[in-house]
């Protein structure tokens, strides 16, 4: 593998460092950036992987969650419950592409195919990796009064139409969030 076009891809996914979200990390008054929220799905998919539905390979979990985001480089971060259009999901496509490109030959298919299996989450990883990807903004809303969800006028309806996509990728994870979410409720945090 060359290392050159390895390097050149190193430096260009540094952008996705300058890409912020629309959720607060817990006790920051900052946004998060999508280089972050990369790093805290990693090591929650590492901690929970004994909670998954069905038998998993945490190793392409991982992966599939380092890359899912890349996109977000020429698309930017648009809030989860605005960000299911087909054109968004095709700039996202595209741009994953065009950073992919940039490795040795023969590497672009191997991680788009990842990325492509992420975005069907219709295999046990797929579907632990998009579970898990939901976590840390549930977290970030719900230890932090519901900045973001407030801030975008987003109705608890869809929080748990959304969120409840967790429990294909592990049931006992979303019980328990599904519960934090009720309390959010009760305590006029979501609306």
């Amino acid at each position: 593998m060359p290392i050159q076009e390895v390097l050149d891809f190193i430096v260009e996914i540094e952008k996705l460092k300058d890409v912020h979200r629309k959720t607060k990390p817990v006790g920051l008054e900052r946004y998060e950036n999508s280089a972050e929220h990369s790093w805290h799905v990693c090591i929650s998919a590492l901690m929970l992987k004994d909670y998954a539905n069905e038998a998993i390979n945490i190793d392409r979990v991982i992966k599939m969650l380092l890359i899912h985001d890349l996109g977000e480089i020429d698309a930017g971060d648009t809030i989860v419950y605005e960000s299911e259009t087909k054109e968004l999901k095709q700039k996202e496509e595209d741009g994953v592409k065009r950073l992919l490109d940039i490795l040795p030959k023969g590497e672009t298919n191997k991680y788009l195919s990842l990325w492509h299996e992420f975005e069907l989450g219709e295999s046990a990883d797929a579907k632990f990796a998009k579970a898990i990807d939901r976590v840390p903004p549930l977290l970030h809303n719900i230890y932090g009064g519901g900045h973001s969800w407030k801030d975008n006028n987003v109705p608890k309806e869809k929080v748990f139409d959304l969120n409840s996509r967790i429990a294909k990728g592990s049931n006992e994870l979303w019980d328990i969030l599904k519960n934090k979410l009720n309390k959010a409720v009760d305590n006029g945090i979501l609306n």
